[in-house]
């Protein structure tokens, strides 16, 4: 059973960090190209980073030099280390997972910036 889990998320001040975790099963992780996106409401949902399987790394323009993704095929697992936060990266968090069996998502994870 393919499970893609989403932890981390939380409420936090302008400024502040959190790293996102996203714990992968049920496929071979190491495969697939990873990636997180966000869902702000009455918003669309839109790319954040994403890591292919040998580790280049895409970013939207407006997280760049903020958010960092990161994958550790031994674990089955992706991060997202973000830095630096602002209002406007409040969102809920999804991972995906894109490979042979297509696309894959979590359930999602809430982060809220605000002070």
């Amino acid at each position: 059973q393919v499970q893609l889990v989403e932890s981390g998320g939380a409420l936090v001040q302008p400024g502040g960090s959190l790293r996102l975790s996203c714990k992968a099963s049920g496929f071979i992780f190491s495969v697939y190209k990873m990636g997180w996106y966000r869902q702000a409401p009455g918003k669309q949902r839109e790319l954040v980073a994403s890591i292919t399987i040998d580790y280049r790394t895409n970013y939207a323009d407006s997280v760049k030099g903020r958010l960092t993704i990161s994958r550790d095929n031994a674990k089955t697992t992706v991060y997202l280390q973000m830095n630096s936060l602002k209002p406007e990266d409040t969102a809920v968090y999804y991972c995906n997972a894109d490979g042979r069996r297509g696309s894959m998502w979590g359930q999602g994870t809430q982060v809220t910036v605000s002070s």
